[in-house]
């Protein structure tokens, strides 16, 4: 449609300009044959002469144009008469041919314009005396010959301020159509990531709500009633479960605090060697129940950042529950920890040997409720949580985090978190 309008602009604009030149050229041609008649007072007998000298005719012969007007005034009337028209900027050139079709005075570039057919447009206009004067009739038949260069250049650039108006418009469709589709794929993720958020939260409380139901039903059972072994086992797993669920709960609560950006740090001097060795002996039995290996590669003399000890902590833990989570069934997890220090800031990795990441997993691992899809099994827990948490924690210390993977061979967490000052600094 907008090339359509435009090509159908262009047309009109250039038969628009074509008229215009033809009417400037009517107006000068009537303006120029104006100029009375300036010969000797001739007084003509009652009687017409049958017969008329050669002498006599050239008495009543007209000056030419090129002897009234000089080429600066007429260019001036000509340029004139296209201001008048609205034509300020159109480039012309011009000449006056008698009417053996010689030039009788013509502007600089004319001849380069009038031969350039390609590009150029010409328009002649005869100047003819006025009807109903003495000298109509007798005078040379001259010609106003207005050329116009590079016409269709010149007709695009008239239309200048047209064009960027229709481009304007035309990127504010584009930017509207995107906006409009950008939101409904975004909807479709919105709807699919509730979906999923959905089908986590009912199965992750639904085995719990199950395991306690069962151990209940097994509590009111006579023989478990009077055996204290049994008693506290059932009890003890009803405790367990119901410590499973309000972890969830707290989960999803923690989740709806950041949304609002209310994370509140209270802000301490911690050693990050003494953060990983705590939680790395709270994953103790997990770790010994996968026969994971973990080598911890401490190569900072100054480990201590200014950060929130629970937060922080629960940064490390999640990172190394995502490498315990997502490790190689047949393949013992091999976990490795390094902390260094580079200029002011003190970098820690935690690599795994799992099953890695898809390039479209690493760009979204920090995503809110995002999962990476491993078919219809559910062997990994969670809510996609996890990353996204970490992520919101390493925000507000003014730190950074990156992944990198690759499919089938491992993940490698990079956190970079501003040191604390030394106190001899």
């Amino acid at each position: 449609m907008q090339y359509s309008w435009l090509h159908n602009l262009l047309a009109l604009r250039k038969e628009q300009v074509l008229a215009k030149t033809d009417q400037v050229g009517i107006n000068i041609a009537s303006e120029l044959q104006k100029t009375e008649y300036t010969g000797p007072t001739l007084r003509f007998p009652k009687r017409p002469m049958l017969k008329l000298g050669n002498d006599f005719l050239r008495l009543l012969k007209p000056q030419a144009i090129q002897d009234r007007f000089s080429k600066n005034d007429i260019y001036k009337k000509i340029r004139d008469a296209f201001d008048n028209e609205g034509l300020k900027k159109l480039q012309f050139e011009f000449a006056i041919t008698d009417n053996n079709d010689e030039v009788e005075m013509q502007t600089t570039d004319f001849a380069k314009a009038f031969w350039d057919t390609t590009y150029s447009k010409t328009r002649y206009t005869p100047l003819i005396p006025e009807s109903g004067t003495a000298l109509e009739g007798i005078g040379p038949t001259e010609h106003l010959i207005i050329v116009v260069p590079n016409f269709d250049k010149q007709v695009w650039h008239s239309l200048q301020w047209v064009l960027v108006g229709a481009a304007i418009f035309m990127l504010i469709i584009i930017a509207a159509f995107y906006v409009t589709v950008r939101t409904l794929l975004n909807q479709k993720k919105l709807s699919e990531i509730k979906s999923d958020f959905i089908n986590n939260m009912t199965h992750e409380f639904k085995t719990p709500l199950a395991t306690i139901s069962l151990a209940i039903d097994a509590i009111k059972n006579e023989k478990v009633q009077n055996d204290k072994t049994k008693l506290n086992y059932f009890s003890g797993i009803i405790k367990e479960e119901n410590k499973r669920m309000n972890k969830h709960v707290e989960t999803i609560l923690q989740a709806a605090l950041l949304d609002k950006q209310n994370l509140q740090l209270n802000l301490q001097i911690l050693s990050v060697h003494t953060v990983i060795s705590e939680v790395l002996e709270n994953f103790d039995l997990q770790l010994k129940e996968k026969k994971a290996i973990v080598d911890l590669n401490f190569n900072s003399e100054f480990d201590e950042i200014k950060g929130d000890e629970i937060h922080f902590t629960n940064l490390i833990s999640n990172l190394i529950d995502n490498a315990l989570k997502y490790a190689k069934e047949d393949v013992p997890p091999h976990i490795i920890v390094s902390i260094y220090s580079v200029n002011n800031n003190l970098i820690c990795t935690i690599e795994d040997n799992g099953i890695g990441m898809s390039k479209e997993t690493m760009k979204r691992v920090f995503e809110k409720f995002y999962r990476a899809h491993t078919g219809n099994v559910h062997n990994v827990k969670g809510f996609g949580l996890g990353m996204s948490y970490v992520k919101s924690v390493i925000d507000a210390h003014g730190g950074k985090i990156k992944v990198e993977s690759v499919l089938g061979k491992g993940t490698t967490f990079i956190v970079e978190i501003p040191l604390a000052k030394k106190a001899n600094a």
